[in-house]
């Protein structure tokens, strides 16, 4: 089974937040691995939420956890859930029109490391934003490691797939949704920048930061002021800066 680790298994989910939350949230899950010997209440809990759900629960060996595990800390508990079910941008904005708010969306491109992705969902739920748009190429899925870095808030928050950002980027402008991109170089300050209204927050890649293309379809481009010797913050700090400044704005 050491092979998960090569080809991601996006319906393994590890970690006693994430298969918690994934049973609370009602996802199907089909069988329930926990280490034999470990009797402390949260697994304890696991597996009663596993059982009431119809999901299997075999206790097991830790190596055989370890040797299924893609995130290498599976904290006693594995769980095989059905294939992820990606929602659509619609999803989103009816989610924002349902709770009577301006649409506030996360864009990602081009984030590959499962680790930033999951914890830039995982503060999207809980600046309350809409949902989170990745792509298809060149991006992390929701595997194992993002779900656990996520720590459950996968199982909320509205996730689409899409082939083309910068078409799914014209139809939300054409929606009425402002597109701010974030670079080093914006030409203006997240903290004159009026967040308020409806809005889609792009993170680019540490590396190389937003594409060409994808730049070129954001209306504005906002710089978050740095201060110090590094001139550029991890996607996921980046995306907290910007979702919490919004959240301030929008609490007035």
């Amino acid at each position: 089974m050491r092979n998960m680790t090569e080809q991601p298994n996006e319906g393994l989910l590890e970690g006693r937040n994430a298969v918690t939350e994934a049973l609370k949230a009602g996802r199907t899950i089909d069988k329930v691995f926990l280490a034999s010997g470990d009797t402390d209440s949260t697994l304890r809990y696991i597996a009663s939420l596993a059982k009431k759900s119809g999901a299997v629960v075999t206790y097991c060996d830790r190596r055989k956890l370890d040797a299924m595990s893609q995130t290498g800390a599976h904290q006693g508990v594995i769980a095989m859930a059905a294939a992820v079910s990606y929602s659509t941008v619609e999803d989103m904005l009816s989610l924002a029109e349902s709770r009577g708010e301006a649409p506030l969306i996360v864009i990602c491109d081009e984030i590959s490391d499962p680790h930033n992705l999951g914890a830039i969902i995982r503060t999207a739920d809980c600046a309350g934003a809409h949902g989170v748009i990745i792509p298809k190429r060149r991006n992390s899925g929701l595997t194992a490691v993002v779900a656990k870095s996520s720590a459950g808030a996968m199982e909320y928050l509205p996730i689409a797939r899409v082939n083309n950002l910068a078409a799914v980027m014209k139809q939300l402008k054409d929606r009425g949704i402002w597109i701010y991109g974030t670079a080093a170089d914006g030409a203006e300050s997240l903290y004159r920048t009026d967040l308020t209204g409806p809005c889609a927050i792009v993170i680019g890649s540490e590396g190389s930061g937003i594409g060409r293309l994808v730049a070129e379809s954001c209306d504005f481009m906002v710089s978050i002021p740095m201060k110090g010797h590094i001139d550029s913050l991890n996607a996921s700090n980046a995306a907290a800066i910007l979702l919490y400044e919004a959240v301030r704005q929008r609490m007035k």
